[in-house]
């Protein structure tokens, strides 16, 4: 007796666990909900649909010589014993069919149930909305009336049954009670009320065009891009008061939109209680069929295992549950539904061409094109005769400017995130068979599918330790026989815990779609970039410019080219050419090369070199030097300018506060784009590192930012200095944890499955992505489209290095060996009567060094004064005139 008492005490006291489903019964209900039934269904009313179609126009052949037979036949010519032949196609059937719909029916309009059979055929066989099946029902029915009565009065007296037995008599009854002309007028206005409740024709009045003001003034209006409403679909629920689930879903004319995470794209599998039901749980996955996209989800059966389950109802906005707790106003007990939620999908038109536009105007001249008599350095110099100016637009230089419109890019397979129910319940059961293996309960699960990857979150039971479940991560992969399983433990922000499981079919996200989405169009980012999207279909488009750099590395074939493609066309697509250029390193030669026919619009150069992409290390050195000193020029401009970052500077160049004669001038965000950092750092090593670690230091806030990718994430190529300074980092696939520690401070990356499959860590958190795909015939024809415009003369020129500016320090000045650049300094000084170092800096874009060794020789030729500290050195040349008699005599 003790012993038994001793046995019930240890089973009650034992957590409750998790036991394992029963064998699934199919009832009829299912049977008819399931997507094969429809599919079948579907068939047979298409073969109907053709059946018809084929006895029908047979019939228009062959009824003189079937129309006796079955007269005198009648259904009796179905039977196998009897020996009428026919010579409608279709045989005695088909004829004997005919001669009901036709003789004895409605005549020709009988065509219309061939419609209507095909209609429905359709939209089963495709479960999907096509046609409406209401609307065309009530098309039919109103032609068989119409059409019979019609024919059947105009060919009166015919042998053969224009309008059918049923025309015949409603004809005949007409033309008694109306006479001839009275049912000619009914049955025109009839025939002209159908044709206009059908098909709906929109009359146009011409009118006299309207002279366009805006036009005439040189005004382009800008494009305007309207946001996609919302529709709020509330999902089934059971009539025991089961669950609710709020479906939230986005639609617009043409284009599908994209949801948020808290809008889509959550599978809810239900919480549970403290008790242990017996009963088997049966859960079965609803879809809606709306116009706004095809159906997401199959009609099948979903079991969940033997949790205790409540599931509250989701609020519509945040896809969460309600204040009130779980189960608080419904009643526990295993007969609850499950319901997915949606992933929202583009539409099938991904959208319009993304236009910027620009305001044009003839009356405004350029602050180049004024005279000195026009501007005076002393007052407003954007001030000409009292009358001020508008504000500068940079646009202008290319004011013919298009950008590239989303026509050029592809739609990468059908973008339809693919929920397969059995996958989803067979992986659900594989981590809790194998979580209970090692004595581990949770009391939920929740599945969120995604393009690549499911991510399965757990709440554990209270007690069980999380470092438990992390050590499981290589036999959950087992069980699931599957690659790249990640656990994360736990979630940032939430109170469970990841799994991230590959999908069976993965999904490709074409770069169409992150660029035509709203969140893209509608950025108010200074340099947007669409890299991919979230296990949630949620579009991940960032500001580079608040990055302010990045870092990507992978191995090889996993990529890392593809995602520069990526941002490199983002930027393309967003900015103008005098808004953005690009500092292209292509150590590898071939992958960059593409970009080669945009150099006179968005690429930058030092002067005097053939290539805008650089390829050669020695000439990697000279341009990464030149940064450096384009960026202390920018440092002096917002210095002089009273100006924290590029975006004050620039705005108040564009209100005209700033003076051009004075070195200031609109300065362009510029990307530099490191293809293989690795090779540079094996070939140059320090001559590379110290110059990408200043930009990577100071460079933000005049606008100059880096992207680097590399194939070897080790410690001696990133090194900490660079880390320090990148916090914004990108992991593809690599070999091995010490890699992704390396990249990404954290392991994961190794667990990825390649292909696009990435980690990014910003704003201290990581976030797993498909990388959006842009194939290389797509930017070519990007280039191309933009190369066969009209450009600037030449490429953006880099200020000139010549790389032995430290070797010439301390040096004695010889007066006999002038710089190339002697003149052009001397007649800047004396144009501008400021002896100014930083004058020639800005002005030349030169060096520090050389423009000081130039200011040296210029007063040893006695064009300034010597150096009187912080100010500037007195103009001793006052005129131009006095300057070339100077340089006329060969001094």
């Amino acid at each position: 007796m003790a012993n038994r008492l001793k046995s019930r005490k240890s089973q009650s006291s034992e957590p409750s666990t998790l036991k394992p489903e029963k064998e699934n019964q199919v009832t009829v209900g299912q049977i008819v909900k399931d997507e094969r039934t429809h599919k079948i269904t579907g068939a047979v009313f298409l073969l109907l649909a053709l059946f018809l179609f084929i006895a029908f126009t047979s019939y228009l052949f062959t009824w003189r010589e079937d129309q006796d037979k079955v007269f005198h036949g009648g259904s009796s010519i179905l039977l196998p014993s009897t020996d009428v032949k026919v010579a409608n196609l279709l045989g005695n059937l088909g004829a004997l069919i005919s001669h009901e719909f036709f003789y004895k029916g409605f005549g020709l309009a009988s065509y219309l149930f061939c419609s209507f059979f095909f209609i429905v055929g359709t939209n089963l066989l495709f479960k999907r909305k096509i046609f409406s099946i209401g609307r065309n029902l009530r098309y039919v029915l109103a032609g068989l009336l119409f059409f019979s009565v019609a024919l059947a009065f105009v060919t009166k007296g015919n042998s053969f049954a224009w309008g059918g037995a049923v025309g015949d008599m409603i004809s005949d009854w007409l033309t008694r009670f109306l006479g001839w002309l009275g049912t000619a007028a009914l049955l025109l206005v009839a025939g002209l009320a159908y044709f206009i409740w059908r098909f709906n024709p929109v009359f146009k009045v011409p009118t006299l065009p309207k002279k366009n003001k805006l036009a005439e003034a040189g005004l382009v209006p800008v494009t305007e891009k309207g946001k996609a409403g919302k529709g709020v679909k509330e999902g089934k629920g059971d009539d025991k008061g089961g669950a609710r689930l709020f479906v939230e879903e986005s639609f617009s004319n043409g284009r599908g939109g994209n949801l948020l995470k808290e809008e889509g794209g959550v599978v809810a599998f239900s919480p549970g209680q403290d008790e242990p039901a017996d009963d088997e749980i049966n859960f079965e996955l609803f879809e809606k069929d709306t116009d706004a996209g095809p159906a997401m989800a199959d009609d099948v059966p979903v079991r969940i295992e033997d949790i205790p389950q409540v599931l509250a109802p989701l609020d519509p906005v945040s896809g969460k549950t309600g204040g009130k707790k779980a189960g608080s106003d419904l009643k526990p007990g295993p007969d609850l539904e499950l319901e997915i939620k949606r992933v929202p999908e583009p539409g099938p038109d991904e959208g319009d061409p993304l236009e910027i536009g620009k305001k044009e105007s003839g009356a405004k001249k350029d602050i180049g094109d004024m005279t000195e008599e026009e501007v005076d350095p002393e007052k407003d110099p954007f001030t000409r005769s009292g009358v001020p100016q508008a504000d500068y637009e940079p646009t202008l230089d290319l004011r013919d400017y298009k950008y590239p419109s989303l026509e050029l890019l592809e739609a990468h397979g059908s973008e339809r995130i693919v929920q397969d129910a059995s996958e989803l319940e067979t992986n659900k059961n594989q981590i809790i068979n194998t979580l209970k293996n090692y004595d581990i309960a949770i009391q939920k699960i929740s599945a969120t599918v995604g393009p690549t990857v499911t991510l399965y979150e757990i709440v554990p039971s209270p007690g069980v330790r999380i470092s438990r479940i992390k050590n499981l991560e290589d036999d959950i992969a087992l069980s699931l026989a599957a690659l790249g399983i990640r656990i994360i433990a736990p979630i940032p922000g939430k109170g469970t815990i990841g799994i991230e499981v590959p999908n069976v079919k993965k999904t490709i996200v074409s770069m169409k779609t992150l660029l035509s989405s709203d969140k893209f169009q509608n950025s108010n980012f200074n340099l947007p970039i669409a890299i991919g999207k979230k296990i949630d279909n949620e579009n991940f488009i960032v500001d580079l410019a608040a990055m302010p750099h990045l870092l990507m590395a992978g191995a090889t074939g996993q990529g890392k080219s593809v995602g520069l493609n990526a941002i490199l066309v983002s930027l393309l697509y967003k900015k103008h050419p005098s808004q953005l250029k690009l500092v292209l390193v292509d150590p590898k030669k071939v992958e960059l090369s593409i970009y080669r026919t945009i150099e006179k619009h968005f690429l930058a150069k030092l002067p005097g070199e053939e290539e805008a992409i650089i390829t050669d290390t020695k000439k990697v050195i000279h341009t990464l030097n030149a940064l450096c000193i384009e960026m202390d020029n920018r440092y002096d401009l917002l210095k002089e300018a009273n100006a924290r970052n590029i975006k004050e500077y620039n705005e108040k160049f564009i209100k005209r506060r700033l003076n051009p004669l004075k070195g200031h001038q609109y300065l362009p965000f510029i990307v530099l784009v490191v293809d293989e950092f690795a090779d540079l750092i094996m070939t140059a090593g320090k001559e590379v590192e110290m110059p990408i670690a200043r930009l990577a230091q100071l460079a933000r806030a005049v606008g100059i930012h880096l992207i680097i990718a590399t194939q070897r994430p080790s410690v001696n190529i990133i090194t900490g200095t660079i880390k320090a300074n990148f916090p914004a980092r990108i992991g593809f696939k690599v070999s091995s944890k010490i890699d992704s520690r390396t990249i990404l401070d954290a392991g994961g990356a190794e667990q990825l499955i390649g292909k696009g499959d990435m980690l990014i860590s910003y704003n201290g958190e990581i976030t797993r992505l498909q990388c959006a795909f842009v194939d290389t015939p797509e930017v070519e024809e990007i280039t191309d489209f933009i190369g066969k415009q009209r450009g600037y003369p030449q490429a953006f020129m880099l200020p000139e290095y010549t790389g032995d500016e430290k070797d010439m320090e301390g040096k004695d000045f010889d007066p006999a060996d002038r710089d190339p650049l002697f003149g052009d300094a001397a007649r800047l000084i004396v144009q501008n009567q400021i002896g100014s170092t930083s004058l020639i800096q800005r002005r030349m874009k030169l060096g520090y060094n050389r423009a000081g060794r130039l200011m040296d020789q210029l007063e040893a030729a006695g064009v300034v004064g010597p150096g009187q500290g912080s100010k500037p050195r007195d103009v001793l040349m006052k005129s131009e005139m006095e300057l070339d008699d100077y340089l006329g005599r060969g001094l």
